[in-house]
């Protein structure tokens, strides 16, 4: 492989990576956010705030509508 593919692939899977890592912290703090105001893991009254607050944190980090993401500079 020449240098330039290699540099690319190396981009891609550190993105891959990073991509990951940031959805398991969205769902641990869903369940963060449920657990600390006294919901146990499991009940219905739980189930129902984990939704919430992960649709709610999934739409605090998503782009606005209409918003196209751009290439960085780095």
């Amino acid at each position: 492989m020449n240098s330039t593919k290699l540099h690319i692939l190396s981009i891609v899977m550190v993105l891959s990576v990073l991509g990951l890592t940031g959805c398991g912290s969205i769902e641990s703090a869903a369940q963060d956010d449920c657990t600390s105001i006294g919901w146990q893991i499991g009940s219905k009254g739980y189930q129902d705030c984990y939704k919430a607050r992960l649709y709610e944190r999934k739409l605090d980090y998503s782009l606005p509508p209409g918003d196209k993401p751009y290439p960085s500079l780095l």
